[in-house]
């Protein structure tokens, strides 16, 4: 079997004395190096372009002419040579030593400065991984918003990364936060026994609260168990940059850290994390990054805390819009049952199947069959409001503007002619179409048309008229417009014309009938349509309402 030999250093010595020159390659030859040499700054320079050396002993002489950053530099210097220790720190001297110096001392001093950038070399790339592993628990963290995966996610997550034997995690009681606890070990370890100090719920809150406060950062000393396991009796934790707490006394053994979690100047909970007697005494890098961690863990607890309750709220609204929708269709059905039966008695009262209507009657039975309608009406646009809030589909085929139109006005002459208003309608010339759910888009004209009607006083007058419109850029559209004299909408009410139920204060005021639901249901159903439906209106002069609808540009 065999095994491969170690790779030998490499130095590179730049000394102008030849003497000392060949004494110290001698020495460093002699501790297993593998020496180039340098006597002026050109070879100087040529050598250090032409491979990298693991260790640089120069004279203080040529320091001058070492590139920045270059490795790590045993400086030779004369006694009586200023110590400038900025300039040896610009020039990244890493140890010196005097030209005085046995030849030896020189090598050992070599091998010092290699074994050190080793050291920090290994450091860095255990702070590198660790970083890594820590960043990918924080991405863990803020992949979720369920408050038990969070705290899962933290306590694998570090101790894992840490070699951690124990990690313990708990949230405290705050309106920010949900109640979590988490714990891990180690595969083979039974339940970690927390610390006394971390056992009863008030001492542990004041602990994390002191630290957050602090900022502290000190391990804690393993201490022999107390009673209690981690998780039993344990408080109900999230973090931010706050301290690791020390609750020993000065030199005892560094095996666990109590770090706080906390937001502002709150603490919201604790993280305990014990590891081996033999593991090394907690850095600053270790501590800062579980530090971040504790900050992600923090925003993450939050952020499921308030997602989860405007969830909470968003089922209850739900819950209630259900029971909303199923009252109007209950309500429907309940007031329509009787309804028909009354239209269909005084449809049979006036078509004399009782015998002859006395004058005064007749006109009474109008008033009765009037009124029955208006509730009709009402009837069908509560149910027309429940069922867009339920279902959103259409009906679409090819509809001509123009029929729908004069289908529409022909429906509510009458209604215009016992007002003595003027009822006229202007189409576009050709046939306009547009791809639309019929009976919807017929709904939409005739509640606009019969509040233009409603709201326009005797003797006023109505116009409807419909054209085509094709701006530069635009998709090219049917325009209907409805134009009426009536009482019209003050200014600061407009915007609130779509709104359910809404009715202007003037139309209040009048004492002029309606639900509020004719342009909301309008406005819903030309939406839906990618259409637009505006209003202008001035008070005392009049309303114009218009549609604007894709025009149907197949063939």
């Amino acid at each position: 079997m065999t095994h491969d030999a170690p790779v030998p250093n490499r130095a590179l010595v730049a000394d102008p004395d030849p003497a000392r020159l060949a004494e110290t390659v001698a020495a460093l030859a002699a501790a297993g190096f593998l020496v180039r040499s340098a006597p002026d700054a050109g070879s100087l320079a040529a050598a250090l372009e032409s491979e990298p050396s693991d260790v640089l002993v120069v004279d203080n002489d040529l320091r001058e002419f070492l590139p920045r950053n270059v490795g790590p530099v045993l400086l030779m210097l004369d006694p009586e040579d200023e110590l400038d220790v900025a300039a040896l720190e610009a020039w990244a001297i890493a140890d010196f030593i005097y030209k005085g110096q046995a030849p030896s001392f020189r090598a050992s001093r070599a091998l010092v400065l290699i074994a050190r950038a080793a050291e920090r070399t290994r450091r860095r790339s255990e702070a590198e991984s660790l970083r890594e592993s820590l960043r990918k628990v924080s991405a863990a963290i803020r992949s979720t918003i369920d408050p038990g995966r969070i705290a899962r996610h933290l306590v694998d997550g570090i101790g894992e990364a840490l070699g951690a034997e124990h990690v313990w995690f708990t949230t405290f009681q705050d309106t920010r936060v949900p109640q979590v606890s988490a714990e891990w070990n180690a595969p083979g370890l039974v339940p970690g026994v927390l610390p006394r100090e971390l056992t009863d719920n008030i001492a542990t809150f004041e602990l994390a609260e002191r630290l957050w406060a602090e900022a502290e950062v000190q391990p804690l000393p393993k201490r022999a168990p107390s009673g209690g396991s981690a998780g039993a009796g344990a408080p109900g934790g999230a973090g931010a940059p706050g301290g690791a707490g020390a609750l020993g006394g000065a030199g005892a053994p560094s095996a666990s850290v109590v770090v706080p979690v906390g937001e502002g100047d709150l603490v919201l909970g604790v993280i305990w994390i014990a590891r081996p007697d033999t593991a090394q005494e907690w850095t600053r890098a270790e501590i800062g990054l579980i530090q971040h961690v504790s900050g992600n863990l923090a925003y993450g607890l939050m952020q499921s805390h308030l997602i989860g309750a405007q969830q909470q709220v968003m089922y209850k609204l739900q819950e209630l819009d259900q029971a909303k929708t199923d009252f109007l269709t209950t309500v429907n059905h309940e007031l329509r049952t009787p309804l028909t039966s009354i239209t269909a008695y005084l449809d049979m009262i006036r078509a004399g199947a009782g015998g002859p209507l006395p004058a005064g009657v007749g006109r009474m039975v109008d008033v009765i069959s009037r009124n029955a309608e208006r509730l009709r009406r009402l009837i069908e646009d509560m149910l027309t409001v429940s069922h867009q809030d339920t279902s959103g589909d259409l009906q679409l085929s090819r509809v001509n503007v123009g029929t729908l139109l004069r289908l529409v006005v022909s429906t509510l002459q009458p209604l215009a002619d016992s007002r003595s208003l003027s009822l006229t309608v202007m189409h576009a010339p050709g046939t306009v179409t547009v791809q639309a759910d019929e009976a919807k888009l017929e709904q939409v004209f005739a509640n606009i048309i019969s509040n233009a009607i409603k709201f326009t006083p005797d003797g006023g007058h109505v116009a409807v008229s419909s054209g085509v419109t094709s701006d530069p850029g635009a998709v090219p559209s049917v325009v209907v417009r409805v134009e009426d004299t009536g009482v019209g909408i003050p200014e600061t009410e407009i915007d609130q014309v779509f709104t359910r139920f809404f009715r202007a204060s003037n139309a209040s005021t009048a004492a002029i009938p309606g639900s509020g639901l004719g342009l909301a249901i309008a406005h819903d159903i030309v939406e839906r349509h990618s259409g637009r439906l505006d209003v202008e209106s001035a008070l005392g002069v009049g309303t114009t309402v218009s549609v604007q609808l894709p025009l149907d540009t197949e063939n």
